[in-house]
């Protein structure tokens, strides 16, 4: 069975997310986006792990199906923390996502976890335990439960981070590195970028949302071709099994708020190579740039840009359907016009990735009051959009209806 998958979300227990951000809701979000599978997020926390029993009926193949929804829609049990830890007198600050099959694997894990710090605090709890050995004791107590590090190239609190991490995943998980199979690339990076390291060649690269409410879901996400099953799922990352696994679904990479170096408060962007220049320092205060995910991708790569690995899974990157609308409107995409605009295209033609990937663009251009947003698709598919990179924390720009001096062109395997 073909179907997308989001597994990296967040609940109201975590900081800054939307209290929208229930079951309910986020089982319609993913019905009207056209994803299948959903991660539960934050079932560390006491009260959403509550919640989650209540709202969600188990099944014997490790997921889960909302009780109080009509959205024909699964979750899997996920929740993210964060693993602080000391190594070679550094501060090693890195977000993992944990997997479980069961509400008994997640209470198992959710004991062990407590010992290291509050789990009540926040939904992405902060835990006194390295990557490492939080790897150790879930494997002792859910030997079927796995862990992916999240938006593994983000400055802060990530594998790679280049205000937190390491250089090489071995330094990270030691003895355990066989058990770590899959990766988050996170919004500021994309598959290609990735793909320029060839000590993740083994790895199967993830694409998730990481949303804080219901119409960020899907921003990035996954397409799957098998049952909808927890073991399938991890027998597919774990194999990186290009039959099953068809690709990933990706922000333009230049649109994640980490991808330049810069200086947020002098609102200094820079690329690595301006960076390099002013020997990573911000031209106006003269403090340290936050150096960001292409910056760190150029120090690790031991490739060249535009080297697709022999096992590579391909990807797609797309634009949110209401950026899309918002661009063309030329309004807020928080506005009212464009929520109504995306509810009458949903109505009209079915589920967003639906719309952008496979509706024909002259079956969009039929409505004359659909024609400027059917523009928009077709520029977004051929790669024809005009990128403002984001840095230090600032989302980048994109735009499909503005002439810009750069175009960026997409490079997909399809």
């Amino acid at each position: 069975m073909k179907f997308i998958a989001d597994f990296h979300i967040h609940s109201p227990f975590s900081r800054a997310v939307s209290k929208e951000m229930t079951i309910k809701k986020i089982a319609e979000s993913a019905r009207n986006k056209g994803i299948k599978l959903v991660g539960t997020s934050d079932f560390t926390h006491p009260e959403w792990f509550k919640i989650l029993k209540e709202d969600l009926t188990e099944k014997p193949d490790g997921v889960f199906t909302p009780k109080e929804s009509t959205a024909d829609v699964y979750f899997i049990l996920t929740s993210e923390v964060n693993n602080m830890s000391v190594k070679d007198g550094r501060l090693r600050r890195i977000h993992n996502i944990i997997f479980t099959p069961s509400f008994q694997d997640a209470a198992a894990i959710n004991e062990f976890l407590a010992k290291y710090g509050s789990l009540s605090s926040d939904g992405r709890p902060t835990l006194s335990l390295s990557s490492r050995d939080m790897l150790e004791g879930i494997l002792t107590v859910s030997p079927d439960s796995f862990i992916v590090p999240s938006h593994i190239w983000t400055p802060w609190f990530s594998l790679f981070g280049s205000a937190s991490g390491y250089d090489a995943i071995e330094e990270c998980f030691e003895d355990l590195t066989d058990e770590v199979f899959a990766l988050e690339t996170g919004l500021s990076s994309d598959p290609k970028m990735n793909w320029r390291l060839s000590a993740l060649d083994r790895f199967s690269l993830i694409s998730c949302s990481d949303a804080h409410s219901p119409p960020k879901l899907g921003r990035e996400a996954n397409v799957f071709d098998t049952e909808i099953s927890f073991f399938a799922i991890k027998d597919t990352l774990k194999k990186k099994d290009k039959a099953r696994f068809l690709y990933t679904i990706e922000f333009f990479p230049e649109e994640g708020k980490y991808h330049y170096d810069g200086h947020r408060s002098c609102q200094v962007s820079l690329s690595p190579s301006e960076a390099m220049l002013n020997n990573d320092l911000c031209p106006v205060c003269g403090k340290r740039l936050t150096i960001g995910v292409l910056h760190r991708v150029e120090l690790l790569a031991d490739r060249e840009d535009g080297f697709i690995p022999q096992n590579a899974i391909p990807y797609k990157n797309l634009i949110p359907l209401d950026e899309i609308i918002a661009d063309s409107m030329k309004v807020a995409k928080e506005s009212i016009a464009v929520k109504n605009k995306y509810r009458e295209m949903i109505k009209t033609f079915g589920p967003e990735f639906d719309i952008l990937i496979n509706l024909p663009i002259e079956e969009i251009k039929k409505r004359s009051d659909f024609e400027k947003i059917a523009e928009g698709i077709e520029k977004m598919r051929a790669g024809k959009v005009n990128l403002i990179p984001g840095y230090d924390g600032v989302f980048g720009k994109i735009r499909l209806f503005e002439e810009e001096p750069e175009v960026k062109e997409q490079m997909t395997l399809f």
